[in-house]
């Protein structure tokens, strides 16, 4: 590295999961860390805001694969429980088909094989098995193959691993291998939703990712109370313990390169240099809007050919009296699933019929309400990269609202107190998200672990990358796992003075 460049000291771009986890990581290993935000509130997607008495998580609203998030506290000698009280949901979430028509998934396996059972006789031993073959997955999948930084093929040539991966099922379809143990559309349904609501067609997703429904039914569903920013603020004090300087509402502006090496970072409020510099805000952005195109890794046209999770359209309400008929996860499946879930992934169109998912944390947490009041988080899975007009988000929120009340028998729509919408527009100027992206990169074959966005620039010697369009890819436990797998890299390249870091 060029002498003039400061030993030890690393900036981190963006104060989302990634992020956060990229400088609690660096820092335990003996770096000096500035994490620079654009925003004003640290979290990225999983900011908060409060209005009129409500408080509401803005983005992630499911905490699954609650070891993930221990281990990643663990590593620091602390626990979840040293930053929020976490609480197991029962039922998980349920799942509405039509007025009357409900399927509650209880947080219990022998009620959930009995559900199983009821539906599809001889299911509920095949579910057993399913599970099974899923937690080895989970085992394999999330503890192994996701901290790999997936940067070279070699990383998986391990013969143990190699087996493993053959029993992974990554080149067989989750729609294939869900229809080899279930035969009722309403269990297959309910056994595609994580896959659905995390990316990629069940056609076109590896059956690895049934380690999904293992986080889901196994795992369980929990929530931190206050929300899900709980996690956020336990991460930002964890960080802050370990000397981490947090810089919020300071924008990355423009970054200056020399022999291969970022030599400064200029923000809107001054100059900053480093070491070594991980980029955890939007890829695409970082790449396009600041590198000189010498220096960037993707071509434009890689970018636009790269196959994206869904956009969402959010609706926050705040409704002046208590609802009936909703839990604190709610899934609306009242219109064909197959189809209406399709057009979400093949048409860069707004959906004809769209499934929709309601939160309402209140439901379990009061301190998110006013007393005898509901805090209600509305999300319509959309494609990216549309024309998202404030008379679109009226039609929808019309659209959804009717089938709500009609569905629960009750009316809501005059009781709405606070509303806000939320949509591409939004992503695009809060986060600089790419097509306007809520999840990243979808999670298809040929999007999975070396073949996704490098988290190494190959261009320039001390960028790396964290985040849901790098390695292992979206959601709230894989953004975590980002920030640690970039961090050991760090470490491996620019060994700091202190004691190295290792999973």
């Amino acid at each position: 590295m060029g002498e003039s460049l400061p030993k030890n000291k690393a900036i981190v771009i963006g104060a989302g999961f990634a992020g956060l986890s990229t400088a609690a990581s660096l820092a335990q290993a003996g770096y000096h860390v500035t994490v620079l935000e654009k925003n004003d509130v640290a979290g990225g997607r999983a900011r908060t805001f409060s209005a009129q008495g409500f408080t509401y998580d803005m983005g992630p609203s499911w905490y699954w694969m609650p070891d993930v998030f221990e281990q990643f506290f663990q590593k620091f000698g602390k626990t979840t429980a040293d930053y929020y009280d976490l609480v197991r949901l029962d039922p998980s979430y349920q799942v509405l088909y039509g007025k009357g028509d409900t399927l509650e998934l209880p947080a219990s396996m022998a009620k959930l094989e009995a559900l199983f059972e009821e539906l599809e006789p001889g299911s509920s031993l095949k579910l057993r098995d399913f599970l099974k073959q899923a937690a080895y997955k989970y085992e394999v999948g999330i503890n192994q193959l996701v901290y790999k930084p997936s940067r070279s093929l070699t990383e998986f040539v391990d013969l143990k691993l190699l087996v493993d991966v053959m029993r992974l099922d990554v080149f067989q379809s989750m729609a294939k291998h869900l229809r080899k143990f279930f035969k009722h559309p309403r269990l297959i349904q309910l056994m595609e939703f994580p896959i659905l609501f995390l990316g990629a067609l069940p056609e076109n997703t590896p059956a690895l990712y049934s380690l999904m429904n293992y986080a889901d039914m196994s795992l369980g569903t929990w929530y931190p109370m206050g929300g899900m920013h709980k996690i956020v603020e336990g991460m930002v004090a964890l960080a802050e313990e370990l000397g981490v300087e947090m810089r919020l509402g300071e924008e990355v502006q423009k970054i200056d390169i020399q022999d291969g090496q970022i030599t400064q970072l200029i923000t809107n409020k001054g100059t900053y240099t480093a070491e070594v510099v991980v980029g955890a805000a939007d890829y695409h952005h970082l790449e396009t809007q600041l590198l000189p195109p010498a220096y960037r890794s993707y071509t434009d046209k890689y970018w636009d050919s790269r196959v994206m999770a869904p956009s969402s359209l959010i609706f926050y309400l705040g409704i002046d009296k208590k609802l009936t008929g909703l839990h604190h996860h709610n899934l609306f499946f009242d219109e064909d699933f197959g189809p209406h879930a399709q057009e979400i992934y093949t048409t860069p169109a707004w959906p004809k019929k769209p499934l929709f998912y309601v939160s309402v944390p209140s439901k379990t947490d009061a301190s998110v309400a006013p007393a005898g009041m509901e805090n209600v988080f509305i999300l319509i899975p959309v494609a990216p990269d549309l024309t998202d007009t404030e008379e679109t988000r009226e039609r929808y929120y019309d659209m959804v609202m009717t089938r709500l009340e009609q569905i629960t028998g009750q009316d809501v729509r005059s009781h709405v107190v606070y509303k806000r919408s939320y949509a591409h527009q939004d992503f695009i100027q809060d986060y600089h998200a790419f097509k306007g992206n809520a999840y990243g990169l979808a999670n298809t074959l040929t999007q999975t672990a070396v073949l996704k966005p490098s988290l190494k620039s190959k261009k320039i010697k001390n960028l790396f990358y964290a985040g849901q369009l790098t390695v292992p890819g979206p959601g709230v436990p894989p953004s975590l796992i980002s920030g640690q797998v970039v961090a050991a890299e760090v470490v491996k390249e620019f060994a700091p003075q202190k004691a190295s870091l290792t999973h």
